[in-house]
Parts: structure tokens; C-alpha cells; sequence
């Protein structure tokens, strides 16, 4: 018997009331015209599961604010609630409906998401398991399966029923859903997959390791040794050349000690001396040449005030000579005015002109005396100036006389010193560089020899991977080979009872476990978009549902349908023969199984054991909310095209 999963009810919460919907009946048909809102519901009942990205109809993001599904996943029955606020929608609450309690909310996104956790684990699945590339030399650990994944083999929207079987025809999607398929028939397990998500992350080990080896051996090919040894011997023969010259170092210099005599040492004092003498002089010229430049600054700027001086003496000795016979203000004749000789004839104040004093005013006479302090200044500058570089001209010949007899001293006994102390310096230099890479060298050959090992266990460990994915395979290859026997059976019968028109032969790809219609895959052999990929799609979808009842594998046992008939032919044999076969679905072991179907109508002649629900634009899956009418909206399957 298949995992028990059944959606008992649905309601949604919308601005005007609450709008319920039961799912008593092992079959439920939405039936009803396009755009009344089927799809809408089925969308809903998605994004509540949070089982990927819902495709919602703007009556659903406008005007219903939580979806509640009451769902059983084996003997557990809970109350899902989830909101479709943009704030709110990462919380879902639950509700265990058996005990009443309300359980911690769990969050939804695109991280960890622990409503993922809890769903799973009620399937009986862990959360962590990894859909990992099993043929291609893959590195990568796979994506982790979802109950979004799983949700793919429950819901087969309006949008891929005449097109896609469970994204297969994406090749990225590949291993997943592959991987998922073995999970509902238990032809791998969660261990198993583990072990080949192990497998590949080592692929990427090996690689790296394998990489790494390539680049030290090139670097060793470089070298231009052999082996360990080789390196080893080289080695220590550069550390004996450098312990040799570091000897012949110490007795040069042993050797050198006794060369400065006292008479050398008197010479060098002298130059110490008469180098520091030189400074001095220098500093000496350049102060007296600071300060002659001051002096001369000054003397210019004495001259001009002595000039300004003059100047204005001159200017009132000739306005005194100016005799005026008018008044320059009122124009009135003073040739009439008696005037004292001392006065002034124009405003009869005592007149203090005198041509005689105006040479020997006191200005000019203080400006003459700085004057002439300033050319004595200057003369005794000069002097000390020239005493000063004299004696810097005799320091500088001195300090060359001293150097040149000390070089003519040392040269004669230090200089042929030198050159083996040079020649001795530069062998232990060598010695050290060579000693150095060398050691990195052998450091390189160690490292070849852990690569080596590294690489030596990483293929162990994934040998003994492969030997316990082989051994737990083969003990489940017996209970694959009979579930697949019975899908294409069961397939085969199914698109034989419906009567599809353009198959001749069917079967089951045993790889890939994907539909083989008249000798070729699927998507090959069908149009997609075609009525006849819709019929195929139900039996294989009944097919799967129909021996995982049977097996007792975890395979959900639940259904949902989306346009079942989409592009068929309401009158063709196959379009009536599509609910005989849900009908079979259902009605061979009854509670066992749910389908919850959307249609457009039903065939007239058929009458099933089945609940109906009809909606027409009067009365919208979406009830509380007015529909525009007819024509008036975008349906799902447009927008999507």
C-alpha cells in the first residue's frame, strides 16, 4: 500500500468570507469552464504545501489572505495554514489536528526551510539527502531533495500535462528527478545516495590532489633531479662549501686585524679632525655671508628713507620762496596787509622756514650716522668672511692630502686582502641560495610522496564506496527489475484501454524510467502540446499510481490533475476513455488513493462513482469575489504560454 496522503479539505480565507472546499470522495472533479478558476485552486493548494514557486492568479493575490489545507500524511492529521502576505509567507502554521496541539510555525524560502524538514520527515524521508550525477564524472555533492521535488509526482499542472513529465526535459533537473523516482519505489535509498554524494565530492578530491601533483612534478622536472636522494646529496654537499668558506671568512679577517698601525690611526684622527674643522669653516662662511647680505638690506632701506628726507627738504624750501598776493581760498588781495617779517603773509603765524636748518634736521643727520655704522659693519663682515674661506679652502686641501695618503696606506696591505675575502663571501652566498632551494626542493619531493598517499586513500575510500553502492544496489536490483516489469505492464495496458491514435507500440525506459512511445522517447515521438502527449501523460501518471498501491512502496497516495482532456477531442474515443481509467484508479482498492481532477466538463455519456464540483462565472472557484465575466480574465495557461 502506497504513504498514505490525503487532503481532506481547503479553505481559503479571502477579503469577503471564507470559502471551503471537502475532498471526501477518493475522486473529486473540478469541473467548469476556462477561467472560472480551477487552476487557481490547484495553485493554491501548491503554494500551501510550499512545494515551489506557485503560478498565482491575481483573484488569489488580491483577495485571498491565508490558504488552510487539512491534510493526512499517514496516521498523523494536520492543519496547514499559510498566509500569502509577501511579510507573512515565510511562516506556515501548523496544527496537529489529532492531539489539537499547535505546533511551532516553520519557516519557508530559499534557505533552509524547516516546513521542508517537517514534511519530509512525515513522508519518511531524511532532509538531507542529495540528488548527486551518478554516470558523468561529476564533483558536485547534487542538490538536496525537497518535498518541492516530490510534490512533482503528486501534481501534474494544466501547463506540463500536454508537454513535460516532472521537468524531464530539463537535463540539469536529470539527477533529481531520477533520484526521486527511486526514492517512491525504493529502488535506492537515502543511504545510497549518500554514499554517491560521497563518491562525487571525492571525484573533486582526487581532482584537486591530482592537480596539485601535476604542478609540483613539473616544478620538480625544473629542478633537474632525479629523486630524494639525488636532492640529499646535493644538499649536503652545499652545506659543507658554505661551512668552508665561513671559515676562510674568519681567518681573513683574523688576518686584517693587524693591519692598522698607530701611525694610520694618527693619520685618520688628523682627518677626523680636519674634516670636522671643515664644517665649521663652512658654517662660519655661510653665517658671515647671511649676515653681510642683512647688512646690505638694511643700508638699502636706510638710503631710501634718507633719499625721502631729502626730498621733502627740497620741496619746502620752494614753497617757502612762493610769495602769494591773493588768499587761495577766498581770492582777497594781501598786498595791502601790514605783515611782521617773522610772520606768515598768509596766515600771520610765526614762520618757521628756515633754508639753513633744513640740512641739519635731526632725520637726516641720524640717518647719515646709521649709514656710516653700517659701512664699518659691513668692512669687518667682509674681512671675517674672507678669513673664513681661506681657512676652508687650506681644511679642504687638507682633508684631501690625508685621505689620499691614507688610501696610498691601506691599499698597499688591506687590497689584496680584499678580493679573497670578496671571493669567499660570494662561495658561502652561493652555498646558502643553493642550500635553501634545495631544501625547498626536497621539500617538494616530500610533498609528491603525501600527494601521493593523499590521492592513494581518497581512491580507496571511493572504491569502498562503489563496492557498498554495488552491494546495496544489487540487493535491491531484484525488487526494481519486478516494480518496472509492473509499470510497463500496467503502462502498456493503460495507453492500449485509451486508445491514443498515434501510438502503435509502448514501453518503459528502464534508465531513465520515462514513457517509449512507438520506439523512442516520448518527446520524440509526440507533439508536445498535443491531445495525444495529454492522453499518455494519464497513463503513465495512473500507471505509476497504480503499482505503488499494489508494491507497498512510499510512493504518495494522492493525484492532482490539471485538464486531463487538454486538446483532446471532448468526442474521440480516447477523450471518454481518459475517467474510465481514473475511475479504475480509484475504485480497485477504495480509500487506498485520491485523485482531485480539473476539468472543463465531463463526457456526457459517462457516469462514475465520483464527487463533482461545478463552477461556472456565476460561481467561481473563488467565490466571494465577484468574476468579471467571460473573457474578461487571464487565465494560468495563457500567461504562462
Amino acid at each position: 500500500m502506497t504513504l498514505s496522503f490525503r487532503i481532506n479539505e481547503l479553505s481559503l480565507y479571502t477579503t469577503e468570507g471564507q470559502v471551503r472546499y471537502e475532498f471526501g470522495s477518493d475522486l473529486t472533479v473540478l469541473e467548469g469552464p476556462t477561467g472560472v478558476g480551477k487552476t487557481t485552486l490547484l495553485e493554491l493548494i501548491k503554494y500551501g504545501f510550499a512545494a515551489g514557486e506557485a503560478r498565482l492568479a491575481p483573484v488569489a493575490t488580491e483577495a485571498v489572505h491565508d490558504v488552510a489545507i487539512d491534510v493526512s500524511i499517514g496516521k498523523e492529521q494536520f492543519l496547514i495554514v499559510r498566509s500569502l502576505d509577501a511579510k507573512k509567507s515565510k511562516n506556515v502554521r501548523v496544527t496537529d489536528l489529532t492531539t489539537g496541539e499547535r505546533l511551532p510555525d516553520h519557516s519557508v524560502g530559499d534557505g533552509e526551510s524547516s516546513f521542508n524538514s517537517f514534511l519530509l520527515e512525515k513522508l519518511g524521508f531524511p532532509d538531507d539527502v542529495r540528488a548527486a550525477a551518478q554516470k558523468s564524472r561529476s564533483s558536485k555533492p547534487g542538490s538536496r531533495v525537497t518535498f518541492g521535488d516530490i510534490f512533482k509526482f503528486v501534481y501534474i499542472p494544466q501547463y506540463a500535462i500536454n508537454r513535460d513529465i516532472a521537468d524531464s526535459r530539463d537535463s540539469y533537473y536529470e539527477p533529481k528527478r531520477k533520484a526521486v523516482f527511486e526514492l517512491l519505489f525504493r529502488f535506492t535509498d537515502p543511504e545510497i545516495l549518500s554514499m554517491q554524494s560521497q563518491v562525487n565530492v571525492l571525484n573533486g578530491k582526487i581532482d584537486v590532489a591530482a592537480g596539485q601533483l601535476e604542478t609540483v612534478l613539473g616544478f620538480l622536472r625544473d629542478s633537474n633531479t632525479s629523486g630524494r636522494e639525488e636532492v640529499m646529496e646535493k644538499l649536503n654537499a652545499a652545506v659543507e662549501e658554505q661551512e668552508r668558506a665561513s671559515e676562510e671568512l674568519t681567518a681573513l679577517r683574523e688576518e686584517l686585524d693587524p693591519v692598522i698601525d698607530r701611525q694610520t690611526q694618527a693619520y685618520r684622527d688628523l682627518l677626523i679632525d680636519a674634516e670636522r674643522t671643515l664644517a665649521e669653516a663652512r658654517a662660519s662662511v655661510h653665517e658671515f655671508e647671511r649676515e653681510r647680505d642683512a647688512t646690505a638690506a638694511e643700508r638699502r632701506r636706510v638710503l631710501a628713507d634718507h633719499a625721502r628726507l631729502e626730498r621733502m627738504r627740497d620741496a619746502g624750501a620752494r614753497l617757502a620762496n612762493i610769495e602769494f598776493s591773493v588768499c587761495p581760498r577766498c581770492m582777497q588781495s594781501l598786498k595791502n596787509r601790514e605783515v611782521a617779517d617773522d610772520q606768515c603773509r598768509l596766515c600771520l603765524q610765526p614762520d618757521p622756514v628756515s633754508p639753513d636748518q633744513a640740512s641739519d634736521s635731526y632725520e637726516l643727520q641720524q640717518l647719515q650716522l646709521q649709514l656710516e655704522e653700517m659701512e664699518a659693519q659691513n668692512e669687518v663682515t667682509e674681512q671675517q668672511l674672507a678669513r673664513s674661506q681661506r681657512l676652508m679652502v687650506e681644511r679642504e686641501s687638507l682633508v684631501a692630502k690625508l685621505t689620499a695618503t691614507l688610501e696610498e696606506r691601506t691599499a698597499q696591505r688591506v687590497t689584496p686582502r680584499l678580493q679573497a675575502f670578496s671571493d669567499a663571501s660570494d662561495r658561502r652566498a652561493t652555498a646558502r641560495t643553493q642550500q635553501e632551494y634545495l631544501e625547498a626542493v626536497l621539500q617538494q619531493w616530500d610533498r609528491v610522496s603525501d600527494i601521493e598517499q593523499e590521492v592513494k586513500n581518497l581512491r580507496s575510500e571511493q572504491e569502498r564506496l562503489k563496492t557498498n553502492i554495488a552491494a546495496r544496489k544489487a540487493a535491491l536490483e531484484s525488487h526494481k527489475s519486478i516494480i518496472l516489469d509492473e509499470i510497463e505492464k500496467e503502462f502498456m495496458n493503460a495507453i492500449k484501454g485509451l486508445k491514443i491514435a498515434s501510438v502503435e507500440t509502448s514501453g518503459f525506459d528502464r534508465d531513465n524510467y520515462l514513457p517509449l512511445i512507438n520506439g523512442k522517447a516520448f518527446t520524440k515521438a509526440m507533439m508536445s502540446g498535443g491531445g495525444s502527449m495529454t492522453a499518455m501523460q494519464i497513463a503513465y501518471w495512473t500507471s505509476l499510481m497504480t503499482v505503488a498501491e499494489k508494491t507497498g512502496v512510499p510512493y504518495p497516495s494522492i493525484l492532482i490533475i490539471d485538464g486531463p482532456r487538454l486538446a483532446l477531442d471532448p468526442g474521440s474515443v480516447t477523450c471518454k476513455a481518459i475517467y474510465h481509467r481514473l475511475v479504475r484508479g480509484v475504485s480497485e482498492a477504495p480509500r487506498a488513493v485520491q485523485f482531485i481532477v480539473a476539468d472543463n466538463e465531463i463526457p456526457n455519456d459517462y457516469h462514475g462513482d465520483f464527487s463533482r464540483v461545478g463552477f461556472d462565472y456565476g460561481h467561481p472557484t473563488v467565490s466571494t469575489v465577484r468574476h468579471p465575466g467571460q473573457g474578461n480574465v487571464d487565465v494560468i495557461a495563457s500567461a504562462d504560454e
